[in-house]
């Protein structure tokens, strides 16, 4: 095993990364920067520093899905608030401590030593150990969780304590995306995980403790006072306010009632742009993805002629201006610019073609056709769908929309059985490339959404991911196969690249979204 200390500004490649290890004085570095921070961000807002306590109100369209707690889908809100990871990126892909305090990956990448946080407990009071790693790793494992990630969380086929907080994790074979894993890992509570995934009670480390909970209505958390993290939580408290009505959302943010927000409708967004009183930023990592799926089982759309025609007929640009707000890039293909696997050549691989579409289709022996069309049923989500009806009508494809409840969306997904088309959004794009094709329902190539198979899909993608690295020339190559693949046969149709954008009022400070889009809250405050 090789040492290895936090990266520099230049920093290693992520080869040399996953070959090394990250020293434990990282979290020094964290603390330091995070005091940078809150003096720079206190300078521009006029305050002496951080206040400490209120409650931050956070607003949404979408419940809390106790069921899916470990399958991210729509409970990134509340992950991260209960629960910590191992470790956590920055900005750079570079994994920096949480749990976790240093850690030595071995030479052939088959092995992981990680040292542990001695000075942690769970909300119930029991002390945090290595057992409760090994437990988080067999939970993924689980094929009840239905965790996206449990592909990778599998490689891991045994455990070595040293003791109460150092513990290796054997691997059966290299993993390009190991530290994906461990930021989207959140460590449960052994005695009470049960109660969490029927949503009575969630036990974890994190900085705020679950105290009610009125399904459809809303969920608040108080501070944890014996959070490990020096000083932090500084909010007494938060409130998730679910408010599926677009407009109410909107006017809930306008009067205060609601603090922040990351579900308000683009083209709402676009309206705030000059209003004072919000500060808007968008996460430009590429953590989100809008896409058409097809269930290749259904009639008419096994033939692929058929999907590359749905990809011709939609128009992209349009699609970003009107349902995005401008909060998108145009994409044929899932990756961020910041991935390895991006090239604008495939990115534009598909443009607004509608005579292409139609010739497409008579090619398939189709001038017209009717297809069940379903969606999420939130306002965003609805536009989008209309958008894309219109454009489908436009070459011969009617579509029956079937606006559907997020959580039902969800299980259809992880169970094959999508209707012919749906519309909804991605993510796993944003992290190492491997992660998107063995993780993400939509893309995994061993069982995903759209029944779709292929020996070939498959031998690139298992390639791409038993490797120790993520980049470098034979990475890209196999990621350029894996978007050859993805562009062919079309059977996940991508529209655009947008990451979630923030929506806050003037008072508040300090949020921040993981890779996974969990919301982190350690450092937010509210201004006088």
């Amino acid at each position: 095993m090789t040492a290895f200390t936090t990266p520099s500004v230049s920093g290693p490649s992520r080869r040399a990364l996953l070959r090394g290890s990250l020293a434990g004085a990282g979290l020094l570095a964290l603390a330091a920067c995070r005091s940078a921070a809150d003096t720079a961000t206190s300078a521009a807002s006029g305050s002496a520093g951080p206040r400490r306590g209120g409650v931050l109100s956070v607003g949404t369209d979408v419940d809390f899905t106790p069921g899916l707690l470990f399958a991210q889908s729509a409970n990134t809100l509340v992950q991260r608030l209960v629960f910590n990871t191992l470790t956590r990126y920055d900005d750079r892909l570079q994994p920096q401590p949480e749990l976790a305090t240093s850690w030595q990956v071995g030479a052939d990448g088959t092995t992981v030593t990680l040292k542990l946080r001695e000075d942690v407990t769970f909300h119930s009071g029991r002390r945090f150990t290595a057992d409760d790693v090994v437990f988080a790793v067999k939970n993924l494992q689980n094929p009840a969780r239905s965790a996206q990630l449990r592909s990778t969380a599998a490689a891991v086929t045994d455990f070595r304590k040293n003791g109460d907080f150092e513990l290796t994790l054997v691997l059966a074979h290299p993993v390009s995306n190991l530290f994906d894993l461990f930021e989207f890992m959140i460590i449960p509570d052994a005695a009470s995980v049960e109660d969490a995934v029927a949503g009575t009670r969630l036990i974890g480390t994190g900085p705020f403790t679950l105290t009610d909970r009125k399904p459809g209505s809303s969920i608040t958390f108080a501070r944890n006072e014996k959070y490990w993290n020096p000083g932090r939580p500084y909010l007494d408290g938060v409130e998730i306010r679910i408010i599926p009505q677009a407009e109410s959302l909107l006017s809930s943010l306008k009067t205060g009632q609601t603090h922040l927000s990351y579900r308000v409708r683009g083209k709402d967004v676009a309206t705030l742009r000059s209003d004072p009183q919000f500060r808007i930023k968008q996460y430009d990592t590429g953590s989100g993805a809008y896409y058409i799926g097809v269930n290749l089982s259904a009639e008419h759309v096994g033939d692929k002629r058929v999907r590359q025609a749905i990809a011709w007929a939609v128009d992209r640009d349009r699609l970003v201006q009107q349902a995005l707000g401008g909060y998108g890039t145009v994409s044929a293909v899932p990756w961020p610019k910041s991935s390895p696997a991006y090239s604008e050549t495939n990115a534009a691989r598909y443009r607004h073609d509608p005579d292409k579409a139609r010739a497409l289709l008579k090619e398939a022996g189709l001038t017209t056709v009717t297809l069940p069309f379903a969606h999420s049923n939130d306002p965003g989500s609805t536009a989008i769908a209309q958008i894309l009806q219109y454009d489908l009508q436009q070459v011969g494809i009617e579509t029956v929309l079937q606006p559907t409840d997020s959580p039902t969306m969800q299980k259809q997904l992880i169970a094959q059985s999508m209707p012919a088309l749906w519309t909804l959004s991605h993510g796993f794009a944003q992290l190492h490339p491997a992660t998107l094709a063995v993780s993400a329902y939509p893309f995994n190539e061993a069982r995903n959404s759209s029944r779709f198979s292929s020996p070939a899909y498959t031998d690139v993608v298992q390639q791409a991911w038993k490797r120790p690295d993520s980049d470098g020339p034979e990475a890209r190559a196999l990621y350029q196969r894996i978007t050859d693949v993805l562009l062919d046969e079309e059977f996940v149709i991508d529209l655009a690249v947008g990451g979630l954008v923030e929506v806050a009022g003037g008072k508040v400070r300090g949020a921040d979204l993981n890779k996974f889009s969990y919301l982190n809250l350690d450092d937010a405050y509210l201004t006088a």
